[in-house]
């Protein structure tokens, strides 16, 4: 088993930058769908995603704040997500999951980054790595949820 040091810095030093942050999403969603298929431990993706990566320009704590948040929470993100699906959680594209799955954790848990960026966010990986009309899904459970989790945020609009 491959072991991370989490203390351990990863990309640039310094304040991260947007894109760095956007990076470490884009490894998140990834490394999140590997593990939807693969079963694989999530400390091992995370290692092997490390190792594979060029991590100079991503946001390294976000990444792993992201993975292992996200698999640590998956049941309670899921409970949060479902109300607003359309179809059953299994039928849902593994992509477009990985990504509302980070959106709901990062309108959890990352107030300090604006609700219309959790948003934006997922729209541009849907529409990056989903299916077609996988960005409309991802923006509407992502607006409604946000209406739930960052109600004084959203009303404040």
């Amino acid at each position: 088993m491959s072991v991370v040091d989490e203390n351990a810095p990863l990309g640039g030093a310094g304040k991260p930058k947007a894109g760095d942050r956007r990076r470490a999403r884009v490894l998140a969603m990834q490394g999140l769908y590997q593990h939807h298929f693969s079963k694989n431990s999530i400390t091992d993706i995370e290692a092997e995603f490390i190792v594979d990566n060029d991590m100079s320009k991503v946001d390294g704590a976000y990444f792993r704040d992201l993975l292992q948040g996200v698999y640590r929470e998956q049941p309670m993100l899921d409970e949060a997500l479902t109300p607003f699906l359309d179809r059953p959680l299994k039928e849902v594209d593994p992509v477009e999951l990985a990504i509302v799955r980070i959106g709901a954790y990062e309108l959890k848990h990352r107030v300090d980054v604006p609700y219309r960026v959790v948003i934006n966010e997922g729209i541009e990986l849907a529409k990056r790595f989903g299916g077609t009309e996988g960005h409309k899904f991802v923006n509407s459970i992502l607006d409604k949820l946000s209406r739930r989790l960052r109600l004084a945020e959203t009303r404040a609009k």
